[in-house]
């Protein structure tokens, strides 16, 4: 049979579902969840091609159809490795090997994507940008930064990514560039103007509070306001009290203390409250914890413990609420082991991505 063309000569693309036009017949395919998308991908060429475009994400995502997956990294003696976590069987599911051997790069998601941002390679910063595409499954090279840097802070508001320190400012293009922004739309990085007093090196933590930068350096921190250009330091009591990788939740700050305890941070009230009511389901002391926002619940990844030559990763889900009296309780949804790593691995990040 030839092929359809339309009035202007040109070929018509082939209907997804004979029958239904192919916007009715994309609808109808958004709506299957993901674990059956193997499936779906073998039905035909232009299936297997829909399912792997960012169409079909945009499609979801427009009716409620994408669901948060949580990805981990840990790094396995010399490499980095990442996993996709698998809620209906909780094992991670490893992703295809990274590219780059980078040690201490930023993390940071665009819609389907993942940013994996500078980091030191045979001891020199990098300035590029490894990006995953959860919907191809496979590493592309980005566009990469004005200058190489390592341990920096990283942030995602209004889809632009922002990244903060990490490199010494002994020249103008460090000076100048010493924050930087990438619009996706436009597939390039920009210098962000900051003032010298806040231009420190490295950054051991950052998380987004209500479209403010909160990047934690070892000496205080900074705060960044994208809409208003504004740089701020971070109250002593936050200083004081973030320790480790957190996680934003309902805009309260989660991370965990020098006892190992979860606590979250009141950013409008400069205050630090226990979790409490977690505190028979978790280990009472996290060690090598980090944590993400997974479809508005706290996920805790951690290194459960030593068995002969592998190591224990476990993971689970709370529920996180504030009560009437103001303090911040949490309900154990599920918590299982994960992962058999080798012993001497360790969390590198732990994020949570929509499909």
């Amino acid at each position: 049979m030839a092929d359809q063309t339309s009035s202007s000569g040109d070929p018509l693309p082939p209907l997804l579902i004979p029958g239904l036009p192919n916007d009715v017949a994309l609808q109808c395919i958004a709506r299957v969840p993901l674990v059956h998308h193997p499936t779906l991908s073998a039905v035909s060429k232009s299936w297997r091609s829909l399912l792997r475009s960012p169409l079909l994400f945009a499609t979801r995502s427009r009716l409620n159809c994408s669901r948060p997956f949580l990805f981990i990294n840990i790094r396995v003696h010399r490499s980095s490795k990442w996993f996709a976590l698998l809620q209906s069987s909780s094992t991670l599911s490893p992703l295809p090997p990274l590219p780059s051997a980078a040690v201490g790069s930023a993390v940071a998601v665009v819609g389907p994507k993942i940013f994996v941002i500078g980091g030191c390679v045979n001891d020199i910063p990098s300035p590029d940008v490894w990006i995953f595409d959860t919907i191809s499954n496979r590493w592309d090279l980005g566009q990469r930064m004005r200058v190489g840097r390592e341990f920096a802070a990283a942030g995602v508001v209004a889809g632009k990514v922002y990244v903060i320190g990490g490199c010494v400012v002994d020249s103008w293009a460090r000076s100048a560039n010493w924050a930087e922004v990438f619009d996706p739309d436009l597939g390039s990085w920009a210098g962000v103007p900051s003032p010298v007093e806040v231009k420190e090196k490295w950054m051991h933590a950052s998380a987004v509070v209500g479209n403010r930068i909160f990047a934690m350096a070892d000496r205080g921190g900074v705060t960044f306001d994208p809409v208003t250009a504004a740089w701020a330091a971070v109250s002593p009591g936050l200083d004081m009290g973030w320790r480790g990788r957190a996680a934003v939740v309902n805009g309260v700050l989660y991370c965990y203390d020098y006892l190992g305890r979860i606590r979250g941070y009141d950013v409008e009230k400069d205050v630090w409250m226990e979790l409490r009511g977690v505190d028979k389901g978790l280990p009472k002391f996290l060690c090598g914890a980090t944590m993400a926002n997974v479809g508005g619940k706290l996920v805790v990844v951690w290194e459960d413990g030593k068995k002969g030559k592998e190591m224990e990763i476990a993971c689970a889900e709370v529920e996180v609420r504030r009560e009437g009296d103001g303090q911040l309780w949490g309900s154990i949804v599920w918590s299982s082991s994960v992962l058999s790593a080798p012993a001497g691995s360790s969390i590198i990040h732990c994020l949570a991505v929509e499909q």
